[in-house]
C-alpha cells in the first residue's frame, strides 16, 4: 500500500511546540477572540489571587509597541527551585503546559484559570514575555522569547534563568508584560473597549477589587479607566437596570455557603417583559446557564409560590404559578465559587455539576424565606407576585399565539405562500434565508439568488420593536409571525435547533436610516426571543455596496468611504460614481456579484461576546430611556461620515 505507518511516524511534541502548531486547540481561534484569550489567561491568574483574598488590585496597561502588561498585588509566583525539574517555579509555570498551583485546593479554594495551562500558552504565543516577581522585599526577573531553532520558530524559550535583580521593594505580587506574536494571530491589536467591558464585569463580581486599564497607544495623554464597586453584584444589577423602571428600589441580595460552594445572588424586577439572568462560576461567564441557574430558578419558584399562599394571593383551589411567571422582568446576577468545576464543552459556557443545582436551590430557599419572613419586605413580595400574576395571564395568551408556530399546516404557514420564495434544497445546514426590506428589493433578490439554497422573505411592513412589548403583543405582529413560521424552530422555551430550516439567516436592508432601524428591530427580536439563533452562529448581516465606481468595462464596488477612495484610484481618471440609496437600485446581476455570491459577498456574523453589555445596549437603544439613548448616540456616532457601520 506504499508508505509505512510505524512508531517513527508518531511525532512527540515537547514543551510548547504543540501550542504553536495547533493554537486553536488551546485558545479556540487565532482571530480577535483568541488574541484576547491569551490576555484573559494572565488576568484570570491575577484575579484568582484577588478572589482568594491574597490581593485587591490589578493594573492592565496597553503599550505603543503592541505589548500589554498585567500587574497584581498578590503573593507573587513562587521563586524557589522546583524539586523535580530543577529550575525555578517561575520557569515551570511559563514553560510547562500542565503546571500550576491550582490542581489541589491548598493554594486556591477556587480558580477561574485553566489550571496551569494559561500562562504557558500566553508565553508560547508571544514574541516575548517578561515576568517580574515582588516577594520578600526583593525583585526577581525572567524573560522569554520566540526564536528560530533548527529552522523552526519555537515559542516561550527562556533568555536567562530567574534572578534576583538586587532592587529592593515594598511591593508584593507579579508583573507580566508580553507581546502577542503577529506570526500566530490574524490581528495583534488588542481592543480597549473589549478589555474595559471584561474588567468592569470582574470588578462587579469581586466586591472591593480595584482594577485599572491604561492605554498608552498613540495618544498624547494616556486613556485610563478605573473600576471598584463596594456594592459588588448589587451594583451590577443596578447598572443593568439603569435604563429600566424597577418594581422596588433596592435589589434583593442573598449569600450562602454549602458543600464548598459559595453563592452570591442579587436580583430585582423591572417593568420589562423578558428575563435577564447572568451567571458566573469562579468569575467565568456561563452564558448557556447550567445547573446553578436551574437551582436558582427552582428555589425562587418554590419560595414565591409558598409566599403567595401565605399572603392569600393563591387560594387552596388555585394551581401554583409556573417558574416562567416569576422570571418575567427579572434581572439577576448569580455568582458562585466552587471546586472541581465541570463545564460542558470546551467553551466553558454551561455548568454541569449536579451538586451545584442542589446546593444553590437549598441556599436560595433558605435565604429567600428569611428575607420574606421579615415584615418590612412585604411590599417587595407584593410587587413580585403582582408581576407574576399578570405574567401568568399573558402566558396563557402567548401559549395560544405560540401554537401557530408549532402547527406545520397552520394558517400562518399557508400564508407564507406568496411571501416566502423558498429554496429547493432540503438540507437545512446549506440553506440561507435572506430577510429583505420591501417588495422591490425582494423582487431583485429573487431574480439574483441561487434558488437551490437561497430563500427570500421580503418584509412588507416594519416589524414590532420587541423591547417595548409583551410576548403576546409581539406575536400579533404579522411580520414577526411570518419570520417565526419561515424559520420553523419555535421561539423562547420552544426553540429547537433541529427544526431550524435555514442555518444562515441574513438580514439584508438598505444602507439608510430606515434600513438600520429595521436591522436593529430584527436583531432585538432575535436577542429577546430566539437568542440561541444568535449564539448558534446563524444570524448574519448582509453588506450591499454603497458605491459603484466605473469607467467603460472597469467596475469597482465600495462598501464605505475609505473603500471609495481606493476604488477611485484603482479605476483611474475619468470614472463615474453611482451611489446606491437602496437595494432596489441594483439589477439582479449586480446584487448577486456584490451581496449574494458566497465567493464575493461580505457578511457580518452577529455574536454575543458579552451578554451583560449586549443586554445594556439593547435596553438603551431599543427601550424607553430617551436620555441614555441620546447620550450613547452623542458619544459613539460619527456625524461626519455617511456610513457609521464598522466591519470587524
Amino acid at each position: 500500500m506504499g508508505a509505512t505507518y510505524d512508531a517513527k511516524d508518531i511525532k512527540v511534541l515537547e514543551g510548547l511546540d504543540a501550542v504553536r502548531l495547533r493554537p486553536g486547540m488551546y485558545i479556540g481561534t487565532t482571530g480577535v477572540k483568541g488574541l484576547h484569550h491569551i490576555l484573559w489567561e494572565i488576568v484570570d491568574n491575577s484575579m484568582d489571587e484577588v478572589t482568594n483574598g491574597y490581593g485587591d488590585t490589578i493594573d492592565i496597561k496597553l503599550y505603543s509597541d503592541g505589548s500589554v502588561s498585567v500587574e497584581d498585588n498578590g503573593r507573587g509566583i513562587p521563586v524557589d527551585i522546583h524539586p523535580q525539574l530543577g529550575v525555578s517555579a517561575v520557569e515551570v509555570v511559563f514553560t510547562q503546559l500542565h503546571a500550576g498551583g491550582k490542581f489541589d485546593n491548598d493554594n486556591y479554594s477556587h480558580s477561574g484559570g485553566l489550571h496551569g495551562v494559561g500562562a504557558s500558552v500566553t508565553n508560547a504565543l508571544s514574541e516575548w514575555l517578561i515576568v517580574e516577581v515582588y516577594k520578600n522585599g526583593k525583585t526577581y526577573k525572567m524573560e522569554f522569547e520566540s526564536r528560530e531553532v533548527d529552522g523552526k520558530v519555537k515559542g516561550g524559550i527562556p533568555k536567562y534563568s530567574l534572578f534576583d535583580t538586587g532592587v529592593k521593594t515594598n511591593k508584593h505580587g507579579t508583573f507580566i508584560r508580553f507581546k502577542p506574536d503577529k506570526r500566530i494571530f490574524e490581528t495583534v491589536a488588542l481592543s480597549f473597549d473589549t478589555i474595559k467591558r471584561r474588567i468592569k464585569e470582574l470588578a462587579f463580581l469581586n466586591k472591593g477589587a480595584h482594577i485599572t486599564l491604561t492605554d498608552e497607544r498613540n495618544y498624547e495623554e494616556p486613556i485610563k479607566v478605573e473600576y471598584c464597586y463596594d456594592g459588588g453584584i448589587v451594583d451590577f444589577v443596578l447598572d443593568l437596570n439603569e435604563t429600566k423602571t424597577p418594581c422596588f428600589k433596592k435589589p434583593i441580595y442573598l449569600t450562602g455557603s454549602e458543600n464548598n460552594i459559595d453563592m452570591e445572588l442579587a436580583f430585582q424586577y423591572t417593568d420589562g417583559y423578558t428575563d435577564n439572568i447572568f451567571s458566573y462560576v469562579n468569575n467565568i461567564p456561563t452564558t448557556e446557564g447550567g445547573t446553578h441557574e436551574t437551582g436558582f430558578k427552582s428555589g425562587l419558584t418554590r419560595v414565591m409560590n409558598d409566599v403567595a399562599r401565605k399572603m392569600n394571593v393563591l387560594k387552596d383551589k388555585d394551581e401554583n404559578l409556573k417558574g416562567d411567571d416569576f422570571l418575567e422582568g427579572i434581572t439577576a446576577v448569580l455568582s458562585i465559587k466552587m471546586q472541581n468545576v465541570q463545564f460542558e464543552g470546551q467553551t466553558k459556557t454551561k455548568l454541569g455539576n449536579p451538586d451545584a443545582r442542589v446546593a444553590i436551590e437549598h441556599m436560595v430557599v433558605s435565604e429567600l424565606n428569611k428575607f420574606f419572613d421579615n415584615a418590612s419586605n412585604k411590599s417587595i413580595a407584593d410587587a413580585i407576585l403582582k408581576k407574576a400574576i399578570m405574567a401568568a395571564k399573558v402566558r396563557e395568551e402567548a401559549r395560544k399565539a405560540k401554537e401557530i408556530t408549532r402547527q406545520k399546516n397552520s394558517i400562518e404557514n399557508f400564508n407564507l405562500v406568496g411571501k416566502l420564495s423558498n429554496c429547493t434544497g432540503r438540507r437545512a445546514a446549506d440553506n440561507e434565508l435572506y430577510i429583505v426590506e420591501g417588495d422591490s428589493a425582494g423582487g431583485t433578490c429573487k431574480q439574483a439568488r441561487n434558488r437551490h439554497y437561497q430563500a427570500i422573505l421580503p418584509l412588507r411592513g416594519k416589524p414590532l420593536n420587541a423591547e417595548k412589548k409583551r410576548i403576546d403583543q409581539v406575536l400579533e405582529n404579522v411580520e414577526i409571525r411570518t419570520i417565526i413560521s419561515a424559520l420553523g424552530c419555535g421561539i423562547g422555551d420552544d426553540y429547537n435547533e433541529d427544526d431550524l430550516n435555514f442555518h444562515k439567516v441574513i438580514i439584508l436592508s438598505d444602507a439608510d436610516q430606515d434600513g438600520g432601524h429595521i436591522r436593529a428591530i430584527l436583531l432585538t427580536f432575535f436577542f429577546r426571543y430566539m437568542k440561541e439563533l444568535i449564539t448558534g452562529g446563524h444570524v448574519f448581516i448582509g453588506m450591499p455596496p454603497l458605491y459603484k465606481v466605473y469607467k467603460k468595462d472597469i467596475v469597482e464596488y465600495a462598501y464605505n468611504d475609505d473603500e471609495l477612495e481606493k476604488a477611485k484610484n484603482k479605476v483611474g481618471r475619468g470614472f463615474d460614481i453611482q451611489r446606491y440609496k437602496g437595494l432596489g437600485e441594483m439589477n439582479s446581476e449586480q446584487l448577486w456579484e456584490t451581496t449574494m455570491d458566497p465567493k464575493r459577498r461580505t457578511l457580518i456574523q452577529v455574536s454575543i461576546d458579552d451578554a451583560a453589555e449586549a443586554e445594556r445596549l439593547v435596553s438603551v437603544l431599543m427601550g424607553d430611556a430617551i436620555e441614555q439613548r441620546k447620550a450613547f448616540i452623542i458619544e459613539n456616532a460619527n456625524f461626519n461620515r455617511e456610513d457609521n457601520f464598522k466591519v470587524e
